[in-house]
C-alpha cells in the first residue's frame, strides 16, 4: 500500500514539473516577443551616377631634388639677389661675395676713402654664388655682410615638390604610373590639387607590423601656398564609371554568397519581395547593379529597433527560425 502511494506521490511531482516547465516556456517566449527586435524599413531609389573606386592614403610634401648650396671659398656675403620662394634658373647669380682676403682689403681701403674702395673693387672682382639646377630657393641662410666657411650652406633649393605619399602593400597592385590623384593639404583642406603618380618605390618600409610603400605624386600646378614638410591626403583615382546604375551599398543582402534587395510588397507590406541582384563595383557606399533592378524603382533598407512584440519573434520550442528573417522570394 505505501509503495503505490509513493507512485501516485512521484507521478503528482512529475506532472507539477511538466506543468511548470510549461509555464515557464510560455512566459520566456512571452516576454522575448515583447521585446524581439521590430524590422522598420527607409525607401531609397534605384538612380543613375558616376561611380568612383578610390584608394586614399597620408603623405608629406618634399623636394623632389634637394641641393644645398655652399660657396667655393670661405669669405664674406656682399650682397644677396634672391629671397625665399624665388623661381631661379640653372646659372643665375644668387649671391656675390667676396673672399677673406678681398674682405680684408676693402676693409683697409675703407679707412683711406671712398676713392681707394673704388680701385680695389675694380681689381679685385667679388666672386658669384650660383644657382646649379632650375628650381626654387626654399631657404636663404646669409645675410649681406655675413661671413661663412666653404662647408656653411648659403642656400637650399628644390627643382620641384613632390608628395611622399605612403600606400599599403595590399594596395599597391592598384596603383600604376601616371594614374590621376587629387591631394589635399591639412593647412588648405578647401583647396584640391590634381596630380599624378610619378614613380613608385621599389623598397618598403615596416612600422608597428604594417608594409607600405612610398609614391610620388606630382601636382600638374604647384601652388605658390605648398610648402616643403606639409602634411597630405592623397586620393588616387582607381576606376570611374560614368551613367552607372547604383543603390546604397547598405541595402544589400547576401545568402550562400548570392545578393539581393528587398522591394515593397504591393500585397503585404510588412513582407518585402527579396530581388535577387547581379552587382559589379563599388566605392564603399553605392554599388553599381548589372541586373535585377531598374532606374528609378524602390528598394527597402532594413533598420532593427526595439518593438513591442509585432515585430518578428522566435518561437523557443522551436528548433530554429526563418533562415532569412524578413521578406518574401520573388520577382519585382
Amino acid at each position: 500500500m505505501s509503495q503505490a502511494k509513493s507512485k501516485s506521490r512521484l507521478k503528482i511531482w512529475i506532472i507539477l514539473g511538466v506543468i511548470a516547465l510549461l509555464v515557464g516556456g510560455a512566459g520566456y517566449y512571452y516576454k522575448k516577443k515583447k521585446s524581439a527586435p521590430a524590422v522598420k524599413y527607409t525607401e531609397a531609389k534605384v538612380t543613375r551616377q558616376t561611380l568612383q573606386v578610390t584608394i586614399l592614403s597620408t603623405g608629406v610634401v618634399q623636394p623632389e631634388n634637394r641641393l644645398e648650396i655652399k660657396p667655393p671659398i670661405a669669405g664674406r656675403v656682399e650682397e644677396v639677389l634672391v629671397a625665399e620662394g624665388a623661381e631661379v634658373k640653372k646659372g643665375q647669380i644668387l649671391a656675390w661675395m667676396s673672399s677673406t682676403e678681398r674682405a680684408a682689403l676693402l676693409d683697409a681701403a675703407r679707412a683711406k676713402g671712398s676713392a681707394e674702395v673704388k680701385r680695389w673693387e675694380e681689381l679685385y672682382r667679388p666672386t658669384p654664388i650660383m644657382a646649379p639646377i632650375n628650381g626654387t630657393i626654399i631657404l636663404r641662410n646669409v645675410e649681406a655682410g655675413q661671413t661663412f666657411s666653404n662647408a656653411d650652406s648659403v642656400f637650399s633649393m628644390s627643382n620641384r615638390l613632390t608628395i611622399k605619399a605612403q600606400v599599403d602593400e595590399t594596395d599597391l597592385a592598384q596603383i600604376k604610373k601616371g594614374q590621376t590623384t587629387t591631394v589635399l593639404l591639412d593647412a588648405y583642406p578647401r583647396e584640391k590639387i590634381p596630380g599624378k603618380v610619378e614613380k613608385l618605390a621599389y623598397d618598403a618600409k615596416t612600422v608597428n607590423n604594417v608594409t607600405t610603400y612610398t609614391v610620388d605624386v606630382l601636382p600638374n600646378k604647384t601652388p605658390d601656398f605648398m610648402r616643403s614638410g606639409m602634411t597630405a591626403n592623397v586620393t588616387f583615382l582607381i576606376s570611374e564609371k560614368t551613367d552607372a546604375l547604383t543603390i546604397p551599398s547598405e541595402s544589400i543582402k547576401f545568402v550562400e554568397g548570392k545578393p539581393f534587395v528587398l522591394m515593397p510588397n504591393p500585397k503585404e507590406k510588412d513582407k518585402p519581395i527579396e530581388q535577387p541582384i547581379k552587382i559589379g563595383t563599388n566605392d564603399g557606399k553605392q554599388t553599381e547593379v548589372v541586373e535585377g533592378v531598374t532606374e528609378g524603382a524602390t528598394i527597402l533598407i532594413s533598420d532593427l529597433t526595439m518593438g513591442d512584440g509585432k515585430g518578428p519573434g522566435g518561437n523557443p520550442f522551436m528548433p530554429m527560425g526563418r533562415p532569412r528573417g524578413a521578406g518574401n522570394r520573388g520577382g519585382r
